[in-house]
């Protein structure tokens, strides 16, 4: 029997109202929300420096309040990563909503006293079966801390179906069906490539993935819901925050390279044919340490002169603060002879890393004392600002056995949860990479023409994602888009370390850049901190394509 699980949640700070949408939409068997994100889990760590009470996404609680009666008298189960650095804490909370209400939840995640010391937050990527413990107890709710997002799902789908640590194949599945719906909307048209082919896309509906026994899945919507659910929708989803043809979780090592997706109808696209390993005898660990502070400010040159213009901005505040630590980014966004203001303006981005508080503060007081003294037209985008702390991401990991993982069950007792059967990961064998295919005759047109795109950050390291849609322009793009060739489309990204990985059964090729982000987003000052919008900028360019293809 199929089980249906929902998500309505992909980040701290997704739509609010999503829960109530998704249990008044149509049926579901669970709900899960994702709030966690490796940032995330620094800013809930200075939550909780300042309150020891918090450390949950607090948003979280806001939506049930609204909504747990209403779940508990549909039957729907509900199971998030909500609390945080706070599992316990959240737990209690929601109690305190209703006394009636079933709470359990999972921890052990947190390793902050065990070896990383000077560390703000340490904690361990957990599996499964700690939720599945929960759910067999009865839970109506189920909190986790820092378990991997796809565990979410792949917890309700093996309490449902009774598998086991060993069901691979079954697992596997599972956790490709929950890294599809794991960031919510992006599985049914948000951030895609293609957006001005969906028709609805005002308000997107979250996605659903109905699970079968064997794992394999349908991922639709609820009816009546805005965007879409198509091939490209999910594909694009699944080359989002990847690397090899092998993703590693800790209850299963999935087989990207085994997936088959198919347009079952409208909005529901079958997932299939997806291969399982035992998972890796390591769990990830997000560490994050505070790392100094950073400031910033945004000088607008207008007119003649830019580069001059620039140039004297960056010699005055480095005078005045120093060159230490200092970094500038000249976004020529000017036009020549234009005719309003903001197009014939540039934007000179100056930003500062700094051990020293005052002086990370000090850097907006200079900033702002040049503007009777600096280049004609001298402005800025926005009023100075405190410095503020910066975070610095870094993976570790330790033996799966070292996580003392426990599920807190609804009646207060702690259930140890033992460590699923692993084995040493094979390094990834680089694939060859394709001959390029000649073609008679080509035309010079944007990338993105036929290339669908999707890119995310891992720490400090981005994912790129390419895709097309027919086996023909996949064997042109394999032959084209070799590693050397994204050097020269982005040169941002000339001297990195950069592993590719083709995906054939999805059309697909997967980029990893080692190094782009520097030290992650919490400390980045790059210009798209995330890499969000890495994949737009590669579509942008321009490319000789065959036009047998277009």
């Amino acid at each position: 029997m199929t089980v249906r699980i929902g998500n309505s949640s992909g980040f701290y700070g997704d739509r609010l109202s999503a829960m109530r949408q998704m249990l008044t939409g149509g049926p579901l068997d669970y709900l899960t929300g994702d709030y966690l994100a490796e940032l995330t889990m620094l800013i809930l760590g200075r939550d909780k420096l300042k309150d020891a009470s918090r450390g949950y996404a607090r948003t979280f609680l806001r939506q049930l309040e609204d909504t747990l009666d209403l779940a508990l008298e549909k039957g729907v189960r509900i199971v998030t990563n909500a609390g945080g650095l706070n599992p316990a804490g959240l737990a209690d909370a929601i109690r305190a909503l209703n006394p009636n209400v079933k709470v359990a939840h999972v921890e052990g995640d947190d390793l902050l006293e065990q070896g990383f010391d000077g560390a703000l937050t340490a904690n361990a990527y957990l599996g499964c079966w700690g939720i599945v413990e929960c759910l067999n107890a009865g839970a109506d709710v189920v909190v986790t801390g820092r378990v991997t997002d796809a565990s979410l799902v792949v917890g309700p789908a093996a309490a449902h179906f009774g598998w086991g640590p060993t069901d691979f194949d079954a697992l596997a599945g599972a956790t490709v069906a929950g890294h599809v719906i794991e960031c919510g909307t992006q599985a049914t048209g948000g951030n895609f490539a293609f957006f001005t082919e969906i028709p609805d896309l005002g308000h997107p509906g979250f996605p659903i993935a109905e699970i079968d026994a064997d794992g394999s899945a349908v991922i639709t919507k609820h009816d009546g819901t805005g965007g879409a659910v198509t091939v490209d929708t999910v594909k694009a989803q699944l080359l989002y925050e990847i690397g090899g043809p092998r993703y590693l979780g800790p209850d299963v090592t999935s087989r990207f390279d085994t997936i088959t997706l198919t347009q079952q109808d409208k909005d529901r696209v079958a997932v299939s044919g997806v291969r399982g390993e035992a998972p890796p005898d390591t769990l990830k660990v997000c560490v994050n340490t505070l790392d100094g502070f950073r400031n910033s400010m945004t000088f607008v040159l207008c007119g003649l002169d830019i580069d001059a213009k620039a140039a004297l901005a960056k010699r005055q505040l480095a005078d005045a603060v120093g060159a230490d630590g200092l970094e500038w980014t000249l976004a020529r966004t000017d036009h020549p002879d234009a005719d309003t203001e903001e197009t014939a303006s540039a934007l000179l981005h100056a930003a500062i890393r700094t051990p020293d508080p005052k002086r990370a503060k000090a850097f907006s007081r200079a900033a702002v004392e040049l503007a009777l003294a600096s280049y004609p037209g001298f402005t800025v985008t926005a009023p100075p600002g405190e410095g503020t702390p910066v975070g610095v991401y870094r993976a570790r990991y330790v033996p799966q056995e070292a996580v003392l993982h426990a599920a807190v069950l609804p009646d207060g007792t702690r259930k140890m949860v033992d460590s699923p059967p692993v084995t040493a990961v094979p390094p990834e064998t680089p694939a060859a990479e394709a001959e390029p295919v000649s073609s008679a005759k080509t035309r010079r047109v944007p990338l993105g023409t036929i290339v669908g795109a999707r890119s995310g950050d891992k720490g400090g390291d981005a994912n790129l994602g390419v895709w097309v849609r027919d086996s023909a322009a996949y064997a042109w793009l394999a032959g084209e888009l070799s590693v050397d060739r994204l050097r020269e489309l982005l040169p941002e990204a000339k001297d990195l370390d950069i592993e590719r990985h083709p995906l054939p059964n999805l059309l697909a090729v997967n980029f990893v850049l080692h190094g782009l982000l520097g030290q992650g987003v919490a400390a980045s000052t790059r210009f798209d901190p995330q890499a969000k919008s890495l994949g737009e900028w590669l579509r942008s360019r321009l490319v000789d394509i065959p036009e047998a293809l277009l």
